[in-house]
């Protein structure tokens, strides 16, 4: 009888297990229906991104990015007569050093490593154990007053990072990452840098449809700073000098 308990029990914790699996799945899956289906996310390949956010000291900063799916991330910034550009491919990473002229400098390798899930041209959730990151459902919590789903992603390079879905829409609404990341995955990013281990979040709203049917969030927030963007285009050629410390 007790042998016949303990393999009721095991049976039921597999199915918990299952169960709780299958769940996370669920919600990314009703997540990538919102965007437009599995077929439409997967089919962007490449994007460019052109924003502006107006800093506190009111200088307005114009932010211009483009993606190529898992070989180059690229953002340049421009503010009054500077700018600052980062570049971060599959394989290394460079920026400019204000410091040096504005000449370009190598990242370190455990910093491109970090910043390589900028590759992502959607979101790592997408598709996220093929991408080799793992994905572990945490209930809800409530963001800014509104339930949400809560999903801990931890990436392939052991750098964890909260989404909050709301159940509503199923649009990303927030990300929760400790250090290291540049920008968010569901399509933005922040306009700019955290260094260390602190923790930052970011919001998105304002999701809208492209002329050619991609939904992305178009305001982008952390802390007192926002970034609206003007222009999203999925899919245009990129230049190979982009790739480049140029």
């Amino acid at each position: 009888m007790r042998k016949l308990v303990t393999i009721l029990v095991a049976v039921q914790l597999i199915a918990l297990s299952g169960l709780k699996a299958q769940t996370v799945d669920d919600v990314i899956n009703k997540y990538m229906e919102a965007l437009g289906g599995k077929e439409k996310v997967q089919g962007i390949k490449s994007i460019y991104q052109e924003g502006v956010t107006v800093m506190q000291n009111g200088n307005e900063l114009t932010i211009k990015t483009w993606k190529v799916q898992d070989k180059l991330f690229r953002r340049e910034v421009q503010f009054g007569m500077g700018s600052q550009t980062t570049i971060i491919t599959d394989k290394e990473g460079w920026r400019t050093d204000p410091r040096n002229g504005g000449a370009f400098v190598t990242i370190p390798e455990d910093r491109v490593k970090l910043q390589q899930s900028e590759l992502d041209c959607v979101s790592p959730l997408v598709d996220y154990a093929a991408k080799g990151h793992t994905a572990e459902l945490l209930g809800k919590e409530a963001v800014d007053g509104k339930e949400c789903y809560k999903i801990k992603l931890t990436l392939k390079s052991g750098q964890p990072v909260t989404y909050f879905i709301d159940p509503t829409t199923w649009y990303v609404v927030r990300e929760s990452r400790t250090g290291g990341g540049m920008g968010p995955g569901g399509g933005g990013q922040r306009p700019g840098g955290t260094a260390g281990d602190a923790t930052f979040n970011i919001n998105y709203s304002n999701y809208q449809k492209t002329e050619d049917g991609y939904i992305f969030p178009f305001t982008v927030s952390m802390g007192q700073g926002g970034l609206t963007f003007e222009k999203i285009e999925v899919n245009k050629p990129v230049d190979g000098k982009l790739y480049k410390p140029e």
